[in-house]
């Protein structure tokens, strides 16, 4: 299957049927998980009304993580199997993947000035977060970086599959160190610590944010892959038109 997909035209043909289903979906799993957020569940019986800012800032976490997974997969596709749309996979994820952790920062200091009475602090979860914003920011500067594609695309690779290290430091950070951050309440091997009516808004929104990411990430696709036709055909002309130009009598004077 993957290797199908390698063929642009029927990538193309395959996105263009899925992405309404992504988007369509994503939007009812996001309305349905903010009015089961707002007007359904319970305030919290320590942290009050803003206990709410955790339906879009621990979903934002995940997929932080969910999107760092799959640009480095995807530039591991490119790097070592040499897969034709793995790098553009990785790129069009980036820049979405950037967007969920700096919206996890923000609703983290948002949420954690009530809580902690700060908005921010250099325990380990918050600061490997930071460093994962910055190694998204580091990705989609290298692939912009070289006047040759190829090579901004192999140094961007190379960068994402070092920086895999800091995903386990942010998932283990708060059992490994002690940090404000409270440990894991949804993931666990016990199963959930949270009840149901916040659970399931939760969850919602973790869909719905999938959801959006997958298409998302095929509409840039689709838009990356139009401007390297594009600028694979301005090449071909330039280098049809060259040798026109330096044939005898075709400059004039």
């Amino acid at each position: 299957m993957i290797q199908r997909l390698a063929n642009p035209a029927r990538f193309n043909r395959l996105a263009g049927r899925t992405m309404p289903w992504l988007a369509w979906g994503a939007a009812l799993c996001i309305g349905a998980a903010l009015w089961l957020a707002l007007a359904v569940s319970p305030a919290d019986y320590q942290q009050g009304e803003a206990v709410r800012i955790m339906y879009v800032h621990v979903p934002a976490a995940w997929m932080a993580l969910v999107a760092y997974a799959f640009v480095a997969l995807a530039s591991a596709g490119g790097l070592v199997w040499k897969h034709p749309l793995a790098h553009v996979a990785a790129q069009a994820a980036a820049p979405v993947g950037a967007a969920f952790t700096f919206l996890c920062l923000v609703t983290g200091s948002l949420w954690g000035k009530p809580m902690w009475g700060t908005w921010w602090v250099w325990d380990a979860r918050l600061t490997s977060v930071l460093v994962l914003f910055f190694l998204y920011l580091g990705f989609i500067a290298l692939t912009a970086a070289f006047d040759e594609p190829q090579r901004g695309e192999r140094a961007a690779a190379i960068l994402a599959l070092v920086g895999v290290v800091n995903v386990p430091v942010i998932k283990f950070s708060v059992d490994w160190w002690n940090t404000l951050h409270q440990p894991a309440s949804v993931m666990k091997m016990s199963g959930p610590a949270i009840h149901p009516s916040m659970l399931w808004p939760l969850l919602l929104m973790a869909l719905g944010f999938t959801l959006y990411f997958g298409a998302v990430v095929l509409v840039r696709m689709k838009a990356l892959l139009l401007a390297r036709r594009a600028r694979a055909m301005a090449m071909a002309q330039v280098h049809r038109a060259a040798p026109a130009a330096a044939e005898p009598g075709s400059a004039h004077g």
